[in-house]
């Protein structure tokens, strides 16, 4: 089938090239990075979904900021020696 898409200049020059390299067409190589593109669409959209524990508590320490990992680590660092 035939139609007509617009490219970035820069990714077409690219994939031209990427066609030469392989001794394929610029059709097939566009056709296989469509069809790998697809294909991981539809291997994402099969994957099931996962449930992560939740254990019951009293939210955060205080003190503990989880945008502060070296904070984060020095309380754990601290927690490990006291035990």
């Amino acid at each position: 089938m035939r139609t007509t898409i617009r490219i970035d200049e820069n990714l077409l020059k690219r994939t031209k090239q990427l066609a030469v390299k392989r001794g394929k067409t610029l059709t097939a190589v566009i056709e296989d990075s469509l069809r790998e593109t697809l294909a991981r669409q539809e291997e994402n959209n099969q994957r099931e979904s996962v449930k992560l524990p939740v254990f019951a508590g009293q939210g955060l320490q205080p003190g503990v900021n989880l945008d502060d990992s070296a904070a984060l680590l020095d309380l754990m660092e601290e927690a490990d020696d006291s035990a």
